[in-house]
């Protein structure tokens, strides 16, 4: 199975496009959107190309490819009512190889503020920004990044596959 998880769109045309080129270009079963994907945000610049109801229309147009989506802390009520498929948790746990990843943004439950979680399990987030595939104590963290605005000069996503995850670049 092969997964692609994304974050952190905020609303850029240029890199929504770019995901979902990604996205075809990987073969990926599925999509995972940990949130934030339509507004900038007020502690942001606006991202590149910053276009909103385009990215609303491409994201519609991919929902039979996305499995899950949570709830970024620029979501909001209105971005469900514009989305075919839901947005507003602000958590979803799945199951892949034996092992759940808890799929969440990362402005409620984070590395700092975890879950209760079992040894062995994933934690994955966005929100920082920052792409990150780290073991901690009882668990591994996981953050593709971000999709539009990266704090690390790296537009990136994450892909899951034969039971490994790596983060990689847009392009």
């Amino acid at each position: 199975m092969k997964i692609m998880f994304a974050s952190d769109i905020h609303g850029s045309i240029k890199y929504a496009e770019m995901m979902k080129n990604a996205y075809l270009r990987e073969g990926a079963e599925g999509i995972v959107l940990l949130g934030d994907l339509l507004y900038h945000g007020p502690r942001n610049d606006l991202p590149e190309e910053y276009a909103p109801k385009k990215v609303i229309a491409l994201l519609n147009g991919m929902k039979n490819d996305i499995i899950l989506c949570v709830r970024g802390n620029c979501e909001a009520e209105v971005d469900a009512m514009v989305l075919d498929f839901p947005c507003l948790a602000d958590y979803a746990v799945m199951y892949l190889d034996g092992k759940s990843v808890f799929v969440t943004h990362g402005h409620l439950y984070n590395p700092e503020n975890p879950p209760k979680l079992k040894p062995c399990d994933y934690l994955m987030n966005g929100h920082t920004h920052i792409g990150a595939y780290e073991k901690r104590a009882g668990f591994t963290y996981l953050n593709p990044g971000s999709v539009s605005i990266p704090k690390d000069g790296r537009h990136s996503y994450m892909i899951y596959e034969d039971g490994e995850f790596s983060i990689k670049e847009l392009r």
